[in-house]
């Protein structure tokens, strides 16, 4: 038991982590601790969390490549899925619940609202990434696969204009999330990489 915690710290960290935010949002709900707009609080909580772990997901390969923990790639994809959940739950929670699955409501608020326009879009590309999540689908599509995952940047770049969009006033936070992505995307360049790795041993 000892030993299996020893080298699965960070999965078990991951999952107990994920779900925390969950457990927090229901717990409020019950306790009538979401504000007067507890649907907007929620939307809101569970598209944030949706964020912070698909950005953790995406720096899993720079944390292995550029500072030779191996442990994050263990967990990428466990993060990935969790972000999909979150995202899941913003999305259901906003067509379910706020729009009451309305489609003539829901036309005019794509129409209407950029950043609904564009939250779709980013979901849209999350869930073929999901559906294709298995070591099975990433056999049978082969190379496919990599580059379909590829998408998962442009997803986080919607989402960061998404959340842009939704705030309006204050877009600090969005605003620094976005230089995160735009940092992780960066460190694929194999020239910045390599450089970095190069520092980093010096």
């Amino acid at each position: 038991m000892l030993h299996a915690l020893r080298t699965q710290w960070l999965r078990v960290v991951v999952h107990i982590g994920a779900w925390i935010p969950f457990a927090v949002i229901v717990w409020d709900a019950l306790t009538n601790q979401l504000g007067a707009e507890p649907i907007r609080e929620t939307i809101l909580r569970t598209g944030k969390t949706a964020l912070i772990l698909l950005v953790l997901s995406l720096a899993c390969t720079p944390a292995n490549t550029l500072f030779g923990f191996k442990s994050a790639l263990k967990v990428r994809r466990a993060l990935g899925l969790y972000a999909f959940f979150y995202a899941l739950a913003h999305a259901t929670m906003f067509i379910g619940v706020d729009y009451g699955f309305d489609l003539a409501l829901l036309q005019g608020a794509l129409l209407e609202r950029p950043y609904a326009l564009v939250g779709a879009a980013a979901f849209l590309i999350l869930l073929p990434l999901a559906l294709t999540s298995t070591k099975g689908w990433m056999k049978r599509l082969g190379r496919r696969w990599t580059m379909l995952h590829r998408g998962v940047y442009l997803a986080a770049l919607l989402v960061i204009a998404h959340f842009v969009w939704l705030v309006k006033l204050d877009v600090r936070e969005p605003l620094t999330y976005g230089a995160i992505v735009l940092l992780l995307l960066a460190l694929r360049i194999r020239l910045i990489r390599e450089g970095v790795v190069r520092l980093r041993a010096l």
